[in-house]
């Protein structure tokens, strides 16, 4: 199925760092920004999320909501969460389920290797769990004012 704006947000479920059960469901009636990134802690991924954590007050005021998925495990995520003090949740999407459901597992390449990964995305999901848009190759220093927008705020 090809996700596009309009159509309703894939349900998912899985679990995050502290092994809490999350899914769409639950954001039913609130905005959600379901980014996707490849990996905890390096470089890309870590300057995405600190702009989230530095954005996280400005989008609550906003009444969006924040969670991340990576298919890196839950002791992972507490690492990456507690280094550098970030206030969402992430889903530690090991078996790649929800990444695979969203179409983001593809292969990639760098520097002339090809490998399979996820493809960074973020899904703007509406109180109804519509799909409001799809920022594909976010601009992971202006994330989080990327999201407000992406919702017209």
């Amino acid at each position: 199925m090809e996700l596009t704006a309009g159509k309703k947000a894939p349900s998912f479920s899985g679990v995050d760092q502290d092994g809490q059960k999350i899914a769409l469901a639950d954001f039913k009636g609130k905005k959600l920004a379901l980014y996707f990134y490849p990996k905890d802690d390096t470089s890309t991924c870590t300057v995405q999320a600190c702009n989230l954590r530095d954005g996280f007050k400005m989008l609550a005021k906003k009444g969006i909501e924040v969670v991340g998925v990576s298919p890196d495990d839950t002791s992972s995520h507490l690492k990456f969460i507690g280094k550098h003090k970030l206030p969402f949740r992430i889903i530690a999407d090991t078996d790649r389920k929800v990444i695979e459901k969203y179409g983001l597992w593809a292969e990639k390449s760098m520097y002339g290797r090809k490998y399979m990964g996820v493809l960074r995305t973020t899904f703007l999901i509406d109180e109804t769990g519509k799909i409001v848009k799809i920022i594909e190759k976010p601009k992971v220093k202006e994330h989080a004012d990327e999201i407000a927008a992406g919702f017209g705020l």
